[in-house]
């Protein structure tokens, strides 16, 4: 092997390391919940505030990122998505109470999304000839990375260790990554062929607007669930943490071995039939306890498994001319609006619960309840994309042919 490819194969792999750091802080952030309610009397809707300064993080760091990547590159931005990982889990460590974990926690969602702004442009410039292949096989690591924290948070919590330790140990990954970062060379900038200016102006596009609403929905049915499954489930008689590896786990082996059969598929297509199967694995939830949450899950996690690749691709495809900007825009409203969803989906849960218990109900019983009740409410999600899927998959099949999507990610 080359030196040049040693180089090429190090960068991926620093670029893996850090999308799944990035993936473990959701999964350990949704296996501690309880526990930071409890030690700092958290009610579920200041624990949305705090869920959501990660996701308005993320969106604010891909939008700078993509409108400075050109001039400072994917160098700069990971070694400022590892300082801001560093300073994020530290803080977070040694939180005493509401405002130092929300701002502890914007510091971990500006890091997830630096590297997201730093990496996909990186690996297409690392393999040029196999941008698509390689970048389903990255994203691999953002599910992968979910069962890892999803797995580590459930045996630490049987163990009866405190969410601090879980915390710390993210900071090994972090620091393997960032020290990997530091030491390579990177490739030169490839310097995009169309001007910032004209990326911004094909944004208002009225086809990548309907695609920029649909992506709040689609973000929200996928991670707003996901980042609240703990709390959801937890008294349904399973476990929320296998639950949520189940469902990252089939995520993860959907992506890396399906992308040949998603690019040869419409694109519309797709995005309508997963809006379907999650519709049907939410509503299944909402109404499961004990085993038969399980296979609910599974069709859950079929419908969310392409939403978020998918998407990209369909802008990448049908509004080429918003370049990489129009990529960090979409996905950075898609995090923006489970930003704002969080404290919601909380409020809903306190209120679920406040009034199951106004029924005599047991707490148990009310946790079940409210879970249950919650679950129903975000069935709104997917079942409006059945909707908007449906009209998107009529205006295509309207149109001259395409060629299929290349999915970035």
């Amino acid at each position: 092997m080359s030196e040049t490819s040693k180089q090429t194969s190090r960068l991926f792999t620093a670029s893996c390391i850090a999308l799944m750091v990035t993936a473990m802080t959701f999964a350990i952030r949704a296996g501690i919940l309880t526990q930071l309610g409890q030690d700092f009397s958290l009610s579920d809707a200041e624990l949305g505030w705090v869920n959501s300064m990660a996701f308005l993080g993320f969106p604010l760091a891909t939008l700078i990122g993509g409108v400075i990547y050109n001039t400072i590159g994917a160098k700069k931005l990971l070694i400022a998505a590892f300082i801001c990982h560093l300073l994020g889990l530290v803080l977070t460590i040694n939180a005493t109470g509401f405002w130092s974990l929300l701002i502890s926690t914007f510091f971990i969602g500006f890091a997830n999304g630096a590297v997201e702004a730093g990496c996909n442009p990186l690996i297409t410039a690392l393999y040029p000839d196999n941008k698509t292949t390689m970048l389903n096989r990255f994203h691999v690591w953002f599910p992968g990375g979910i069962v890892i924290g999803a797995l580590i948070s459930k045996l630490m919590t049987d163990m009866g260790l405190n969410w601090q330790l879980q915390i710390a140990v993210m900071l090994l990954p972090a620091l393997i990554y960032g020290l990997l970062v530091i030491k390579q060379e990177f490739p030169p900038l490839d310097r995009a062929t169309t001007s910032t200016l004209a990326n911004i102006k094909a944004l208002a596009s009225p086809l990548f607007l309907f695609m920029l609403i649909c992506m709040t929905l689609t973000a929200t049915t996928e991670l707003g669930t996901q980042q609240w499954i703990e709390r959801m489930l937890g008294a349904s008689g399973a476990s929320p943490m296998l639950i949520m590896a189940l469902i990252t786990g089939l995520m993860a082996f959907g992506r890396y071995f399906a992308g040949p059969l998603i690019h040869r598929l419409n694109p519309a297509g797709v995005l309508l039939a997963s809006a379907i199967l999650a519709t049907t694995g939410i509503y299944a939830m909402s109404l499961a306890s004990g085993w038969t949450v399980y296979p609910a899950a599974i069709l859950f996690a079929l419908g969310v498994t392409y939403f978020w690749p998918t998407m990209l691709g369909f802008v990448a495809e049908n509004n080429p001319k918003t370049g990489a900007i129009g990529l960090s825009v979409i996905g950075g409203m898609g995090m923006f609006a489970v930003s704002m969803w969080n404290p919601v989906i909380g409020s809903w849960i306190d209120d679920a619960r406040n009034q199951a218990l106004a029924t005599q109900a047991s707490a148990t019983q009310a946790e079940l309840v409210a879970g249950q009740t919650v679950l129903s409410n975000l069935t709104l999600f997917p079942l409006t994309l059945i909707v908007a899927f449906s009209l998107l998959y009529c205006y295509q099949a309207f149109k001259k042919p395409q060629p299929s999507a290349a999915i970035p990610s």
